[in-house]
């Protein structure tokens, strides 16, 4: 266990996991038409993805540059979910 996070592959396998969780998502809502479509949960799945990345980064030392990266990353995402959820 000690492994996984050393190496950051914990977190290869929770954006494996958020990936499966879209696919399914989305093939449940383009079957049924009921639940969110991948348009409406894009921008969170990125955030999301984004900030993993970050913490991936911090785990692995990779310096600050790419942790900074990916957490502006995780903004610009955050700001365009919000962008599309605001109502006029």
């Amino acid at each position: 266990m000690r492994e996984l996070f050393e190496t950051g592959r914990i977190i290869d396998l929770a954006l494996a996991l958020m990936a499966a969780e879209a696919g399914l998502l989305g093939a449940y809502h383009h079957h049924s038409g009921r639940g969110i479509s991948a348009a409406r949960f894009a921008a969170n799945l990125v955030a999301g993805g984004c900030l993993l990345l970050a913490l991936r980064a911090a785990l692995t030392n990779a310096g600050w540059e790419p942790v900074a990266t990916w957490l502006f990353g995780a903004l610009l995402a955050h700001v365009a979910d919000l962008r599309s959820r605001w109502k006029p």
